[in-house]
């Protein structure tokens, strides 16, 4: 990738300032005496709730720091470093980086639309392009024309061929197709975005559903992931949105965008210790290189920056 690691480290200070800031602010509020006590304690909890980490993952976090340190004096920078810590533990095992273990590899990209889901294909398209795979894109949500000519954006963007139906097509022909096209090329990886609006549940999941057993028809193993993309800013809302789509097909990792700019900086380590699903990308920008692999100590510490 091209931009360095310490310059990733900057943005993602940058990008998760006002969930740090909020709560750095209400760490120094709250510990307003040397010593670490139980209503204390509850107004931690209730800092970390307000963040958008959840209410059992803010209790769990919470017990688990207080356990060696009630009744002991601690700085705010201390307290700080040892939540970080809390919860770099609990982001680790959700820290995974998207893996390729078919070809071609069949992506199939869900989410509800609006979250970044048709400009998280085209910055993994970029990435794996310089990492010299041969990457094909599908627009299979065919119902809506902007996010084809989007996708149509980054095929030429990135110099990858894209494969599209006509206006209103059967999304799971266009799926067919590419996953076909991608065989018969020699692509190593395919990225099919899909359609996502929720306010029509069942049609949503019939279509995904047809989507994932015609691709099967060519190759049984596919979809080898299923990623499903999540705006950080809505917050808890990003809980019930997993939940619905692992109902309806099975969501095998998380990449999580508009991390810059939201207090809601929180929901990660929520998503990550309710589902344990791998946490394959964060953003933190709209530029092209603002998607990057998840670090659980980077984020960690980031959030108490």
């Amino acid at each position: 990738m091209a931009s360095s690691g310490s310059n990733w480290l900057s943005r993602l200070k940058a990008g998760l300032n006002k969930t740090s800031t909020k709560l750095s602010e209400g760490i120094t509020g709250v510990f307003t005496k040397r010593k670490l006590d139980a209503q204390m304690l509850g107004e931690l909890e209730e800092l970390l709730v307000q963040a958008d980490m959840g209410t059992a993952t803010s209790a769990k976090i919470v017990a688990a720091f207080g356990k060696q340190r009630l009744d002991k004096e601690l700085s705010s920078d201390a307290i700080k470093e040892a939540l970080a810590q809390e919860i770099a533990q609990i982001l680790e095992p959700a820290a995974q980086p998207l893996s390729f273990t078919h070809q071609p590899h069949v992506v199939l990209v869900v989410g509800v639309n609006g979250n970044g889901k048709t400009t998280t294909i085209g910055k993994l398209a970029h990435q794996l392009k310089a990492e010299g795979k041969k990457v094909m894109l599908a627009a299979a949500d065919t119902f809506r024309a902007a996010a084809v000519e989007q996708l149509k954006v980054w095929a030429d963007r990135n110099g990858c061929e894209i494969i599209t139906g006509e206006p209103n097509a059967d999304p799971a022909s266009v799926a067919y197709k590419a996953v076909e096209e991608a065989k018969a090329k020699g692509v190593d990886i395919l990225l099919i975005d899909s359609a996502g609006r929720l306010h029509n549940k069942s049609n949503l999941m019939a279509e995904l559903q047809k989507i994932i057993k015609v691709i099967k028809k060519i190759d049984e193993t596919a979809p080898h992931s299923v990623i499903q993309v999540l705006d950080a800013t809505t917050g808890q809302n990003a809980i019930t949105q997993v939940e619905v789509f692992k109902e309806m097909v099975n969501v095998t990792g998380l990449v999580i965008t508009k991390l810059d700019g939201t207090a809601k900086g929180g929901i990660v380590v929520a998503l990550a210790d309710k589902f344990k699903l791998p946490i394959h990308a964060i953003g933190v920008g709209e530029g092209i290189e603002d998607l990057r692999p998840f670090s659980a100590l980077d984020f960690a510490s980031n959030l108490f920056a």
